[in-house]
């Protein structure tokens, strides 16, 4: 059995007994904020459990280290639509120790690509064209640089209203302890 099937099957007895009334809510945030916070596995239920959070009460967005590398791609266009379409007020970016971004280099990811089957004739197309995939590829070397950074590119979009405080935050994937990095209020 492959993997999908074996989403499908549980999928199929989950709604056929209505596992899913529990989780029923709105688009709308509860708590009226927007989180912007990595992909790490660690933190699927922990970052709820250690933010209070439930089922509805943030607009939860997650990619690679809580990254926001281009401020007109769609991280920054998500909590735009999160702010101004599902009315959150508040944006806060989470980011974690022990982060897979923390120190990594492009030559390990193109590495790992090659022994995939990438054509690493492609990485060499992309960079004669003007594409920095090395760039693209390249981790950061401190998390809370990261989220700080990240918090500055919010803050400064040009499309951002100020008066929405932007909070910065570690958490410790061990213990699900916050660390503030930048407190969204004290900007306003």
């Amino acid at each position: 059995m492959t993997i999908l099937d074996s989403i499908l099957d549980y999928n199929k007895s989950f709604v056929e007994t209505k596992q899913y009334e529990p989780f029923q809510t709105t688009k709308f945030p509860d708590k009226k904020l927007v989180i912007l916070t990595c992909m790490d596995t660690r933190l699927v239920e922990l970052l709820h459990r250690a933010m209070d959070l439930k089922n509805g009460d943030a607009k939860i967005i997650r990619n690679a280290g809580a990254v926001i590398s281009h401020p007109f791609g769609s991280i920054m266009r998500s909590i735009l639509v999160a702010v101004y379409e599902l009315q959150a007020d508040e944006v806060v970016v989470v980011g974690h120790h022990g982060c897979g971004m923390a120190g990594l280099e492009s030559e390990s990811i193109l590495e790992k690509a090659k022994e995939r089957g990438l054509d690493v004739d492609v990485v060499d197309t992309l960079e004669y064209s003007g594409i920095d995939v090395k760039g693209f590829l390249t981790g950061f070397s401190k998390v809370e640089d990261n989220v700080a950074h990240s918090v500055d590119v919010i803050n400064n979009h040009p499309l951002f209203v100020r008066q929405i405080p932007v909070h910065g935050l570690v958490i410790c994937p061990d213990t699900g302890k916050l660390d503030v990095v930048v407190n969204g209020y004290d900007h306003l």
